[in-house]
């Protein structure tokens, strides 16, 4: 049985007074009993220790949004896996679609990031999903195949590995893919990871990015291979991330 699994990516958001008053709302709101989510939060980087320093006992878990496939080097700007370890996190998101937009972000480089963290022990959560023109072309299935094979390749085993399907339609435009067609999408992944790696896939968490809101998470986690939810704009808040968490565990 897959443990849910809801985390929120709050992209270039919050100074780092709003990152630690949140932090310390979402421990006070979670408060003492054993949660039946794995929880975690994606902050910019100026503010990773300090969040995984103040969340430390909390069962909340702190990830990068992105890192470099080198360990080091002359790479301004770049951080790696190694430092994002240092800084007291776990996880980090690899593939976001802003990344592959914004930054130019290839399937093969996704692949080095994703064998790159699983090799330092930061478990991935990468990123895939189709843009809208795709979607309406009837492209989506071969997209999100397309990212997977490309983003996994070479891979034996799937380990600590979890894969967030966002619909590039859906993040921060306010639409949502109904539950049914994210289950239609999460379940192709699904049956694409067990084809690829057998019964070890039963164990990796698909989780559901794109507009998640209080009101939706509920119908969309009811669905069969909807493991949890990347959230964005609804996470920067602790009590939206707060009722997310209750409304998607209730």
């Amino acid at each position: 049985m897959r443990k849910p699994f809801l985390a929120g990516n709050w992209k270039m958001n919050h100074d780092r007074k709003a990152a630690t008053d949140f932090a310390g709302a979402l421990k006070k709101g979670l408060g003492d009993a054993p949660s039946k989510a794995d929880l975690a939060v994606f902050p910019p980087y100026p503010y990773l220790m300090p969040l995984a320093e103040t969340l430390a006992g909390s069962g909340v878990e702190v990830g990068a949004q992105e890192m470099h496939e080198q360990d080091a080097g002359a790479f301004t700007g770049a951080v790696s896996a190694s430092m994002i370890l240092d800084a007291g996190c776990t996880l980090v998101l690899i593939g976001h679609s802003e990344r592959r937009l914004y930054f130019q972000e290839t399937d093969a480089g996704v692949n080095h990031k994703v064998k790159k963290a699983l090799a330092k022990g930061l478990k991935p959560v990468m990123c895939i999903g189709e843009t809208l023109e795709q979607r309406e072309g009837g492209e989506t299935e071969a997209v999100i195949l397309r990212q997977l094979e490309g983003g996994l390749e070479g891979l034996s085993s799937p380990e600590t590995l979890t894969v967030a399907y966002e619909p590039v339609w859906a993040i921060g435009t306010g639409k949502t893919a109904s539950p049914e067609q994210a289950q239609q999408v999460h379940g192709r992944i699904r049956a694409w990871l067990s084809e690829r790696f057998g019964t070890e896939a039963d164990d990796t968490r698909i989780l559901y990015g794109g507009s998640v809101k209080p009101g939706n998470v509920k119908e969309l986690m009811a669905q069969t291979d909807v493991d949890g939810g990347l959230v964005g704009g609804a996470s920067l808040r602790a009590d939206s991330f707060l009722d997310i968490i209750q409304n998607g565990l209730g």
